[in-house]
């Protein structure tokens, strides 16, 4: 029997023992092996040795870890796992609480991105899969995601989507609207057409395309919406971008530019004139002002030169949390002083 003809299993298996020299002369035998041996999952082990993380737990890496805020809670996911934690206001500043209020798992990969609603926490991960938790801990309902496509599901009872659209490029990034009736895709712009993309909730039809002028590669990692009309995006092209969805969309009303020409991994705005940027290097926090096209203030969370990007920012009322591979820092906004971006201790 050739090669092209085992069980994609057994080829998955086989392969996972070759280094990547050895992938790349395999590749160069037939098509055949060509088209698998260029497959995500091949190279998966290859590429997270290779990623700055700087960090390993229990000898897994912790790869791209995630934040969301709700209330006095806040969720952090750290490898294929979703922690829970209260925070608590004490004289000596904010703490953790040292034991877990929950944890949501299931996935057979990292946790990529998650979100909450009041009722659920859905979660994407690295193994394709889309779980939603009922956050009061009544079972877990999976959904199987789909390679460089976006669908759309009736609701979390639903066990298939209702529409399905491929986009042809691999997908980074998803904000729906405040309004629920449209959401953009961001992705890695890897062809020859704008990474950033409208569609209709329920037709799931693109409604436009954003921008025209997006170099090859400059792919969209994170986007917020602020209001049903105003969008923020970044990535790999070290832009922070704002567009108004009410006016011409090949171009943003407004830009701002990363000095250091770093990789923008995150953004958040507070609602009013601020905006948080997280960058690729040295685990970089800036601050921004609107109404300025300089940045205000940053903020170095670790002086070593491997240091973890930064991968998530939010807000609470008097708080920023950014999060990066090894730890999770804190920037109080009523401190009288200057305030410094600080790790998280636990209690």
């Amino acid at each position: 029997m050739l090669l092209p003809g085992l069980p994609e299993e057994v080829l998955y298996q086989i392969l996972s023992h070759l280094d990547r020299r050895a992938l790349g002369r395999l590749a160069q035998v037939c098509r055949a092996t060509r088209q698998f041996v260029g497959r995500d999952a091949v190279w998966r082990s290859i590429a997270r040795g290779l990623l700055n993380t700087g960090v390993s737990r229990h000898g897994a890496d912790m790869l791209l870890p995630w934040l969301q805020l709700d209330d006095d809670a806040l969720f952090l996911s750290q490898a294929a796992e979703i922690g829970a934690y209260h925070l608590h206001q004490r004289h000596g500043g904010l703490r953790l609480t040292r034991n877990l209020v929950a944890v949501f798992s299931g996935h057979r990969g990292d946790v990529c991105r998650f979100t909450l609603t009041d009722s659920h926490l859905i979660s994407g991960g690295s193994d394709g899969r889309i779980l939603v938790h009922n956050r009061r801990g009544h079972g877990c309902l999976e959904l199987l995601g789909h390679n460089q496509e976006i669908w759309t599901s009736a609701s979390s009872s639903s066990a298939g989507p209702r529409h399905t659209a491929a986009l042809g490029d691999r997908v980074w990034s998803v904000a729906i609207s405040p309004a629920l009736s449209s959401f953009v895709t961001g992705t890695a712009c890897c062809e020859n057409f704008s990474p950033l993309r409208i569609w209709d909730v329920e037709r799931c039809e693109c409604v436009c395309r954003l921008g025209e002028e997006f170099r090859r590669g400059a792919g969209v990692l994170d986007m917020a919406f602020e209001t049903p009309h105003q969008l923020y995006t970044c990535g790999y092209d070290t832009y922070i971008r704002l567009w108004d969805l009410r006016l011409s969309p090949r171009k943003c009303v407004m830009e701002w530019e990363e000095p250091h020409d770093c990789a923008l991994y995150c953004l958040q705005t507070d609602g009013n004139h601020m905006i948080a940027s997280g960058s690729s290097y040295y685990g970089v926090v800036r601050l921004w002002d609107k109404r300025q096209s300089q940045c205000l203030k940053f903020f170095q969370l670790t002086s070593d030169r491997g240091s973890s990007p930064v991968y998530c920012l939010r807000f609470s009322s008097s708080h920023l949390y950014a999060a990066v591979a090894t730890a999770l820092h804190a920037l109080d906004f009523r401190r009288s002083a200057a305030p410094e971006l600080q790790p998280l201790p636990f209690r």
